[in-house]
């Protein structure tokens, strides 16, 4: 069985984000990168079903700009096999990415592909789903379990109400969880081991399709600052003073 694993190069999740002085987006000069989490737990999940046989290969894909490499080169040092860099300058959106994922997916023929549900940068929750409509292919999403045996890949979820279990026939997409696995740290030989992995470049045009943005970003702002809390002496002073917050009648 091979394995499609999309990884995302984000704002590493430990920086605290900036937005740019102009308003026009997040400041990205200087700042750490690093794989999306979600992504890393899918990455994982490969590599464990190809310990126990039930995957042959692992591809792991990026779209983005060049240094996007650099998170193939991770998730190579993890334990995929071979790695597809599209590159493009321009900022990436959900459709345009499962258009060439499915595109890639076509190419490539994997029987299953394992994505992250969302990334954290943008944190839109859609490209899994958008990539399972594009190719016609059964979905799980939100993944805290994942079994794979022959033809069919079971999946448990989380849902409101709890827990869910869905059976997907093969070919399918599964997006990750947090609560799936726990992605393991690449050893130092691993890594070296890494660099001699083919990567292959590619362009959105390579795939015929046209990866300019569809959205345009007016303005983006942080979150306004907490004001700082108040104490009250007594609990009429505290019931006066919710009574002008409206909180109580």
């Amino acid at each position: 069985m091979k394995v499609l694993v999309p990884v995302k190069r984000v704002v590493d999740y430990n920086v605290k984000v900036r937005v740019k002085s102009d308003g026009t987006g997040v400041e990205l000069a200087n700042v750490k990168m690093s794989m999306n989490p979600f992504d890393e737990i899918a990455v994982e999940e490969a590599i464990r079903l190809k310990e126990k046989g039930v995957v042959t290969e692992i591809v792991a894909v990026s779209i983005g700009v060049q240094q996007s490499q650099e998170t193939i080169r991770t998730a190579l040092a993890m334990g995929a096999d071979r790695g597809i860099l599209v590159v493009t300058d321009q900022p990436t959106e959900s459709l345009a990415v499962a258009k060439i994922l499915a595109a890639i997916a076509k190419e490539e023929a994997p029987q299953l592909i394992i994505l992250g549900k969302q990334a954290i940068d943008d944190d839109a929750n859609q490209t899994g789903q958008m990539l399972s409509g594009l190719l016609g292919w059964p979905q799980g999403t939100f993944a805290s379990k994942i079994t794979a045996d022959g033809a069919m890949v079971t999946v448990e979820r989380e849902i409101d109400g709890g827990a869910e279990t869905v059976e997907l026939k093969l070919p399918a997409v599964v997006t990750t969880d947090l609560r799936l696995n726990e992605p393991r740290y690449a050893s130092l030989p691993n890594i070296m081991k890494a660099k001699s992995k083919p990567i292959a470049s590619k362009t959105p045009a390579d795939y015929g399709v046209d990866a300019t943005p569809r959205l345009q970003i007016l303005k983006v702002v942080e979150p306004s600052k907490r004001t700082a809390g108040v104490k009250v002496k007594t609990v009429d002073e505290l019931v006066d003073k919710l009574k002008v917050l409206g909180a109580i009648g």
